[in-house]
């Protein structure tokens, strides 16, 4: 696990891609967590965990199914060998975090500051983007990257190009 540090107090986990063994175990994890949640109406989940060490009794964890949904979520990525970020939903992001989550430059992040397309406040000299931000930015450049493809689309079949 990798751990992404700015100049903010906030700390993104990066879990980096599983091995091909833990995949395996993550895909089995999850379709046994998917099949309990499934059938269960529960305002609570009891998991009890088995420890190696016998001279102990199994601690029991009472676990509300939001956070088993999430833990299932997890599960499904690592099973699928992808790297996983977990950010809190009220996170101050640095431009170097942002820049990691939208995988483009830090560079970019800066321009797209200066330009007025991503907000952002100042902290003394450091810039920080709100997460909720990031993702407004990230949804809207996506709406506008598909606008632009159906419009191309358009005046492709307009002038008779086929595809």
């Amino acid at each position: 696990m990798k751990q992404l540090q700015g100049e903010s107090e906030m700390t993104s986990e990066v879990l980096e891609p599983a091995t091909q063994a833990e995949a395996e175990m993550a895909a089995a994890a999850h379709q046994r967590l998917v099949m309990a949640l499934d059938h269960s109406k529960a305002d609570h989940i009891d998991v009890t965990l088995d420890l190696d060490d016998a001279t102990q009794a199994a601690p029991v964890l009472k676990l509300p199914p939001r956070a088993l949904h999430l833990l299932a979520h997890v599960l499904r990525t690592m099973a699928a060998r992808q790297p996983l970020m977990l950010v809190p939903q009220q996170a101050e992001l640095t431009t170097q975090e942002a820049a990691a989550i939208l995988n483009v430059s830090r560079p970019f992040v800066i321009k797209e500051i200066e330009e007025g397309r991503l907000k952002h406040w100042k902290v003394g000299r450091h810039r920080r983007i709100a997460f909720e931000d990031l993702l407004a930015y990230q949804a809207a450049s996506r709406e506008k990257s598909r606008a632009a493809l159906d419009e191309l689309a358009r005046v492709s079949q307009e002038a008779g190009f086929e595809f």
